[in-house]
């Protein structure tokens, strides 16, 4: 059986290798907050489902050492410079997702406004 708080321990690690925040971890892996949350407390054991999503997301991370900490953590050394090109791939593409650029005609633009997700504006003129 998986022990919690040694699981909690060695699920910080990997967020720490990887310089995540458990909000960012957990969209990574595309799973609740709550969960992650729970998991790094010990209050619960990790599923099935989530051992998974971690190993195909990090291939680093062996099934034997994420279960009973015997292993090793990374299981190939990567570099700081990896890591950080593999996190600006995912920038622009995200990026280029939500803006399209299109041609604006030659009239002037008057105003800017911006929306955000609580219901408050900015307006730039």
């Amino acid at each position: 059986m998986v022990n919690s708080a040694d699981f909690a321990k060695r699920l910080q690690n990997i967020l720490d290798y990887y310089g995540l925040s458990a909000t960012a971890f957990s969209e990574k892996i595309d799973f609740n907050r709550s969960t992650i949350s729970h998991l790094l407390s010990g209050r619960n054991k990790p599923s099935l489902e989530f051992i998974m999503k971690v190993l195909q997301e990090f291939p680093e991370v062996e099934l034997y050492w994420l279960l009973n900490g015997k292993g090793s953590f990374p299981s190939s050394p990567i570099t700081e410079k990896e890591i950080v090109s593999s996190k600006e791939k995912d920038v622009p593409s995200k990026v280029s997702e939500n803006f399209k650029i299109e041609k604006v005609n030659d009239s002037s633009i008057e105003r800017i406004v911006i929306f955000f997700k609580d219901g408050s504006f900015k307006s730039y003129q």
